[in-house]
């Protein structure tokens, strides 16, 4: 999906995480509901819903949302307190730097 989504006008940035038992969360962050509403359209996305819905998922969960207020901390010690930048640059965060 990465390689789909960051075709898409106004993308910033992929981040998928799972977990041991299973459940996952992937966030997609765009520049507008413009570029959003882009992605939600796409024909190769409709596909890639369809066929996550036939094959892998029982359920999913979307939430369409907007930022309220952001802020980061750039404590010392390395690339672990700069949570911001990993992220929004699509990187995958490391578990440790997040406390796990």
């Amino acid at each position: 999906m990465h390689e789909l989504v960051s075709q898409v006008p106004g993308f910033i940035s992929y981040n998928s995480y799972g977990s041991e038992d299973g459940p996952g969360v992937a966030v997609v962050r765009f520049d507008s509901e413009e570029a959003l509403s882009a992605w939600r359209t796409l024909p190769e996305h409709r596909a890639a819903q369809e066929r996550g819905r036939d094959e892998f998922y029982r359920e999913y969960w979307v939430q369409v949302c907007e930022t309220v207020r952001e802020y980061r901390f750039t404590g010392e010690g390395g690339y672990e307190h700069d949570l911001l930048r990993l992220f929004a640059s699509g990187s995958e965060i490391p578990p440790a730097a997040v406390g796990g």
